[in-house]
C-alpha cells in the first residue's frame, strides 16, 4: 500500500521530534562537567576545617553556575564524596569517583595524610586532583607530579613565617636576640604536622633561633602530659604547635592543668583555625595566641588587591554566613572557595577555547599557564604554577601564609608587617593563663 503525503509528513515530524529531542539532550550532557569534591564530612576532620573547606568549594560553584557556568556556558555538577577522616575511605571514594562516576576531575582533600597517597593515585590515572587545603610539601617535594595541582600554601612557608616573626620582634618586643630565644616545636605525627615542625626547625636554626625541643605524637594520643613536662623541663620560651582539634584541646589542657607557661604559642592552621572551638572550650586562656595559616578573605583590605576581589569576598561571607548560621567565616571556607574559583575561572575555561575540551590533558596545559599576580585572589596571594622538572613541581609558587593572633572575638594580621592590620601583643600579656 502506498504510503500517503499526510503519513509521510507525520513521520518526517515525528523523526524531527526525536532528532530534536536527542540533540536537546546531547546538549544538556555537553553543557555539563562532573567533578568530585572528596572532603572529610564525617569524623574528627570534619569539624576541624573540612567541612568548613567544603562548603566554600561549592559556594564557588554556585557563583559560577548562576552565570552560566565555565565560560558562561557549562554548568559544574558536583559529585560529593565523604573521606570520613580515614586514609583508606580517601584513596576508595577516589578511585570510586575515577573508575565507576567516570569523574576526571577530583577537587578538595582536607588533610595531608590523605593528600599524599592521592597524590600519587590520580598521578598514575592521568586524572586531575586540585587539592584545596593540605599543605604538607611532602605531596610534591621531588615527585616531579604533572596532574596534581594545589594553590594553596605549603608546610614550609609555617616554618618561613614562624622564624621570620621571632627575628623580627625578638628584640623590640621580648628584649632578647633572636639567638636567645628558646622554642618547643611539637605536632601530630601525620605529613602535615612532620612537614610544618620540619620547616619549623630548618628557619628557625637558619635564623639563629634556638630549637630546644621537638617531639611528635599520634594525634589520637589518649594523653600528652609527658610531652607538657618536656616543654617544661626544656624551659621554651615560644611554643610551635600543629594539630587537629582533639589533640590541641588534650595538650592546652593538660598543659593548663600542670601550669605550663610560655611567652607565645604560634599555631599552624589546622585545629588553630577552628577558633570558635577552641574559645568554647578555653574562653579567654587562648586570648593573644598565634595562628599561622592562609588568610581568612574577610581580613584583607579589599583597597589592596585586584577590582572586584573585595565584592567576591563579601559574597562568599554572606553565603557561608547563610550556610551555616556562624557569626565568623573560618580560613577553612577560604581555601576551599580561593582554590576551586582558581579552578573555574582561571583554567577550565582556558582548558576548553584554548586546548579544546576538559580532558586532564588540556586542563593540565591550562593549569601550567595560570598567570595570577600578588593581589589577584581572596587571600591576596597571586598563582603560578612550579612546571614539570622543578623540585615543586605543582605547587603554586606565590602562596603565602600570614601570622594571624586573636583576641576576644577578633583575629587581626600581625604579619607580614606590609599588611599587617595590627601590631602584635607580644608576649602573651601579664594575667594570661599560659603567661609567663
Amino acid at each position: 500500500m502506498p504510503t500517503s503525503r499526510r503519513q509521510l509528513l507525520k513521520g518526517t515530524a515525528a523523526a524531527a521530534a526525536t532528532l530534536s529531542l536527542d540533540w536537546t539532550r546531547a546538549q544538556a550532557q555537553a553543557e555539563t562537567l562532573r567533578i568530585g569534591l572528596i572532603y572529610d564530612l564525617t569524623g574528627p576532620f570534619a569539624a576541624g576545617g573540612s567541612v568548613a573547606s567544603s562548603i566554600g568549594a561549592q559556594i564557588a560553584i554556585d557563583l559560577v553556575n548562576e552565570k552560566g557556568g565555565v565560560g558562561g556556558k557549562t554548568k559544574i555538577v558536583p559529585v560529593a564524596a565523604d573521606s570520613q577522616s580515614k586514609p583508606d575511605v580517601a584513596i576508595n571514594e577516589a578511585e570510586r569517583l575515577i573508575s565507576q562516576e567516570k569523574i576526571d576531575i577530583l577537587n578538595g582533600v582536607y588533610a595531608s595524610s590523605h593528600a599524599v597517597p592521592l597524590a600519587a593515585k590520580v598521578e598514575q590515572q592521568k586524572k586531575i586532583l586540585w587539592i584545596t587545603t593540605a599543605v604538607s610539601t611532602a605531596v610534591f617535594k621531588d615527585k616531579n607530579l604533572q596532574y596534581v595541582f594545589r594553590a594553596q600554601i605549603h608546610s614550609d612557608q609555617y616554618g618561613q613565617a614562624f622564624a621570620a616573626f621571632l627575628a623580627e620582634h625578638a628584640k623590640a618586643k621580648l628584649g632578647m636576640e633572636p639567638g636567645e630565644v628558646k622554642v618547643a616545636l611539637i605536632h601530630e605525627d601525620g605529613p602535615y604536622g612532620v612537614g610544618v615542625a620540619a620547616a619549623d626547625e630548618a628557619y628557625a636554626k637558619q635564623a639563629g633561633i634556638q630549637v630546644v625541643l621537638r617531639e611528635g605524637y599520634s594525634a589520637s594520643a589518649p594523653d600528652l602530659s609527658v610531652l607538657v613536662t618536656k616543654i617544661k623541663r626544656a624551659k621554651a620560651d615560644v611554643i610551635s604547635h600543629a594539630g587537629y582539634n582533639p589533640d590541641i584541646t588534650l595538650f592546652l589542657r593538660q598543659a593548663r592543668e600542670s601550669g605550663l607557661r610560655f611567652k607565645m604559642l604560634f599555631g599552624a592552621g589546622a585545629g588553630y583555625s577552628q577558633l570558635d572551638k577552641l574559645r568554647a572550650t578555653f574562653g579567654a586562656d587562648i586570648d593573644n595566641f598565634c595562628n599561622i595559616d592562609p588568610v581568612p578573605a574577610q581580613l584583607l583590605d579589599p583597597a589592596k588587591l585586584a577590582p572586584g576581589i573585595g565584592d567576591l569576598t563579601n559574597a562568599m561571607v554572606t553565603r557561608y554566613k547563610a550556610k551555616t548560621g556562624a557569626t565568623e567565616v573560618p580560613p577553612h571556607c577560604s581555601m576551599g572557595f580561593n582554590q576551586t574559583w582558581v579552578l573555574l575561572n582561571n583554567v577550565l575555561p582556558v582548558a576548553k577555547e584554548k586546548y579544546g575540551s576538559f580532558e586532564p590533558e588540556a586542563i593540565r596545559k591550562a593549569a601550567l599557564d595560570v598567570d595570577i599576580p600578588v593581589g589577584g585572589t581572596i587571600q591576596g596571594y597571586g598563582v603560578k604554577f612550579f612546571p614539570p622538572g622543578t623540585p615543586l613541581s605543582g605547587q603554586n609558587e606565590r602562596s603565602t601564609p600570614v601570622v594571624m593572633q586573636n583576641a576576644g572575638e577578633h583575629i587581626s594580621v600581625v604579619w607580614p608587617t606590609s599588611i599587617r592590620t595590627q601590631d602584635p601583643v607580644f608576649p602573651l600579656p601579664k594575667g594570661s593563663t599560659y603567661g609567663t
